[in-house]
């Protein structure tokens, strides 16, 4: 029986790595919903903290900063237990700011600080929580600028820089922490500091423009909506929280990436083609992208990258270095896609990734342990049961995306080789690894419904085999791929 939380069809539909409208809103609605319960469990450890970890004056100026939220949520400033706990926001620009990707990652470093987290480096732990509590300041003040909330506040820059999530960032004349005043009135802030003449910055009537005078301020770079009536998407090199460069599984990420202009207009070349691009590969591959993607984290290109001696490089060379979080649902970390086909190949793999990753934290898919012992020809290293079904989810997708793209009338033959290399790869990589997840008894009801669409989908597949040449190419590569997993082959052998 499958838990109530998740209805079949909509199990099924993501079997299939798709989603209708309805099944993506569930998983959106289930992401923020954990996103509001993480914040609270912030607040609530703050206020059971002791004053040697977490003084009163901290505890009241995150007090504060919630009145703010509150003000610019349209709720009152109150003050009260019912709303610092977390339940009197309820409208869009506030709730907007809480639930933005990066305020996920945020609010775990905190709670990981306030449970006694160890610190690397020169800072205690006491510091770095007060400092991270300071972020909240600035998260409010972004959704009063947003929700139009005339206010004025005394933030803290750190490392020389202030950053408004999604909004900008302001450059210091003093290195370091140091104490920013910031008003904002009529769609106009003001930065004030010491030493330093005022900042102004002007925010546009339509709420999606800003402007300033001052080269101390740089707004955030975005990207157009992929379709009409879709807002931008942040390319957010500001934020503090944008990558996370201890985590074990983010190993392989390079580290992030500061976008000027020459690279932003990058991005954007690639960018413009992407849309027509994911469509070719199917109208859901677009509208999953269109409704999960929130901003996107640039990534410095990895110098491996200027080689195709990589078992994760596409038949054509080009590719880019992504990832996503768990934490902060809606964010793509990646460098920068050096075409629009890699790019629209980057936001399909990944999204399935963030589709994945939500449909697990909401129904329990199985019970396998942690141990990394599975063979994955996508990967040189042993994986876990639950990377495997993460990566053969994501690959199925691609095989199917990459089909699409090869049957589409309108690609030119250069085009549709590629693609039939492409799905060919991806194809064989899910047919290597899926007995080994299909042959669990580690799946739970749900798991299993799950597993047995994806064999569907394989089967499915077959009715529009890939030319002989693309199907060589696959199977010569994946049996590179064991050969080196058993040992019997260099890894630079298995290449490109």
């Amino acid at each position: 029986m499958i838990p109530s939380a998740l209805p079949e069809a909509a199990l099924r539909e993501l079997g299939r790595t798709a989603g209708g409208p309805d099944t993506l809103a569930l998983l959106v609605r289930d992401q923020h919903t954990r996103r509001l319960l993480l914040l609270r469990a912030v607040l609530d450890a703050v206020e059971a903290a002791d004053v040697a970890v977490c003084p009163l004056p901290v505890r009241d100026r995150l007090r504060e900063d919630w009145a703010l939220l509150e003000a610019a949520d349209g709720t009152g400033a109150g003050g009260g237990a019912e709303t610092w706990s977390g339940a009197g926001i309820r409208g869009s620009a506030a709730l907007d700011r809480l639930l933005y990707p990066l305020v996920g990652p945020w609010a775990q470093s905190c709670l990981r600080l306030l449970d006694g987290a160890v610190v690397d480096g020169a800072r205690t732990a006491r510091e770095e929580l007060a400092r991270g509590l300071a972020h909240f300041s600035a998260i409010a003040a972004a959704a009063a600028v947003r929700g139009g909330e005339p206010f004025a506040v005394r933030l803290m820059a750190r490392d020389g820089v202030l950053v408004l999530p999604s909004l900008g960032a302001l450059r210091t004349v003093a290195s370091g922490d140091v104490p920013v005043e910031l008003a904002f009135r009529t769609g106009v802030m003001t930065f004030r500091q010491a030493g330093a003449a005022d900042v102004v910055v002007r925010w546009g009537c339509e709420g999606t423009t800003m402007w300033s005078d001052a080269l101390a301020w740089t707004a955030t770079r975005t990207l157009p909506g992929l379709l009409p009536g879709v807002d931008p998407v942040p390319l957010d090199d500001i934020d503090p929280y944008r990558t996370a460069n201890r985590e074990l599984r983010h190993r392989d990420l390079s580290g992030p990436a500061v976008v000027d202009a020459a690279e932003r207009a990058r991005w954007l070349r690639s960018w413009e083609g992407t849309a027509s691009l994911l469509r070719l590969g199917g109208e859901h591959r677009l509208m999953e992208v269109a409704a999960l993607l929130r901003c996107l984290v640039p990534l410095v290109v990895p110098a491996a990258l200027a080689s195709p001696m990589s078992l994760n490089s596409p038949p054509d060379g080009i590719g880019s270095c992504s990832g996503t979080r768990r934490e902060a649902f809606g964010a793509v970390l990646s460098s920068t896609p050096p075409t629009p086909a890699a790019f629209a190949t980057t936001l399909v793999h990944e999204i399935q990734h963030a589709k994945f990753a939500a449909l697990s934290e909401l129904v329990e898919l199985h019970r396998a342990g942690p141990e990394e012992r599975y063979f994955a020809p996508w990967r040189p290293d042993p994986r876990p049961y639950d990377a495997l079904l993460h990566g053969l989810y994501s690959h199925l997708a691609l095989a199917d995306f990459f089909q699409c793209c090869a049957l589409a009338s309108t690609v030119a033959p250069a085009q549709r080789h590629s693609a039939w290399l492409r799905h060919a790869r991806h194809r064989e990589q899910v047919r290597a690894a899926l007995s080994s997840i299909d042959a669990s008894d580690a799946l739970t009801p749900a798991g299993r419904l799950l597993v047995d669409m994806l064999m569907e989908e394989c089967t499915r597949m077959d009715a529009n085999p890939p030319p002989k040449e693309a199907r060589e190419e696959a199977e010569t590569y994946v049996d590179l791929a064991r050969k080196r997993w058993n040992g019997s082959t260099p890894w630079a052998s298995v290449s490109g």
